[in-house]
């Protein structure tokens, strides 16, 4: 089901919900670029699992009005504006890739309404101390995130540019074959059913413009807006261990940081493998 939100100060957010529609309420936050329909158990999953999941695009993409300059810190206000609009006062947060960073705004700004927090393939903050924020990433990101820092007009431009095939293309950016994807990814995309949802789900992220995708990544790049050592509630973070898009040293450094954290990585495993883990996070999160 889908609605508008309207937040606080007049801007609309697209949301989504599916599952049971009195079940245990979790917000799944998406990547990098997404979208609310972005990649997530079945249906039949979530009634068997007694969820009820929210989704909803960030500023800037989808259905959602954009929010130039906004950090990542942003998100509370927008998540609680959406489950104030639903009627939700406690919920458990997940994010997946840079769906991650905001999972854990929510949790550290707004530990009296979260009840438990899982971050899959996060990403650290740009000033981690002792982190070494490149090691281990792709080009293509390293590409992304440095114009993100320096000269956000000029990313602009290359992810407009981005935008206009996947337009012509919604596959265009399903890195089935990408020479920087490790071997355990393109297994995961191999599978033509997760080809697809990815497709829909950037084609949808991308129906304004390159806007939500030019503001995470300048967010991702700045000051966060809140510190992750904050958090206090239960907290479970995920990574595959071949990870290039979000390199695993970055659920170290927070797992270190963050102090009811459990860290799992997994061996083999790499960005996608995520979305294989989703069903059991999921569960995790409504036993909470």
């Amino acid at each position: 089901m889908t609605a508008l939100v309207h937040t606080p100060d007049g801007r609309i957010l697209g949301v989504e919900e599916s599952g049971v529609p009195d079940g245990k309420p979790i917000f799944l936050l998406h990547g990098t670029p997404g979208s609310r329909i972005g990649p997530s158990p079945r249906p039949t999953i979530l009634y068997r699992m007694g969820i009820r999941l929210i989704t909803y695009d960030r500023p800037g993409y989808g259905l959602s009005d954009r929010l130039a300059g906004r950090s990542v810190a942003d998100v509370a206000a927008d998540v609680a504006a959406v489950a104030d609009a639903l009627g939700i006062g406690r919920f458990a947060v997940t994010g997946r890739s840079g769906g991650a960073p905001h999972a854990l705004a929510c949790a550290a700004l707004m530990p009296e309404r979260i009840t438990r927090l899982a971050a899959l393939v996060p990403l650290a903050p740009r000033c981690a101390e002792g982190l070494d924020w490149f090691e281990g990433m792709s080009r293509s990101n390293v590409i992304e995130y440095t114009a993100a820092a320096r000269d956000p007009v000029a990313l602009t431009a290359l992810l407009t540019g981005v935008v206009d095939q996947v337009r012509a293309d919604p596959t265009r950016l399903v890195p089935a074959f990408d020479t920087e994807l490790p071997e355990p990814d393109r297994h995961v995309v191999a599978d033509f059913g997760i080809r697809r949802m990815l497709a829909m789900n950037f084609a949808e992220a991308l129906r304004q413009s390159a806007g939500g995708w030019v503001d995470d990544a300048v967010a991702f790049s700045g000051p966060w807006g809140f510190d992750p050592a904050a958090i206090s509630v239960p907290t479970l973070l995920w990574h595959g261990d071949e990870d290039v898009f979000s390199p695993v040293g970055h659920a170290r450094w927070l797992g270190q940081r963050i102090p009811d954290a459990t860290v799992i990585i997994q061996e083999g495993a790499a960005h996608f493998g995520s979305l294989r883990v989703l069903p059991d996070i999921l569960s995790w999160l409504a036993d909470g």
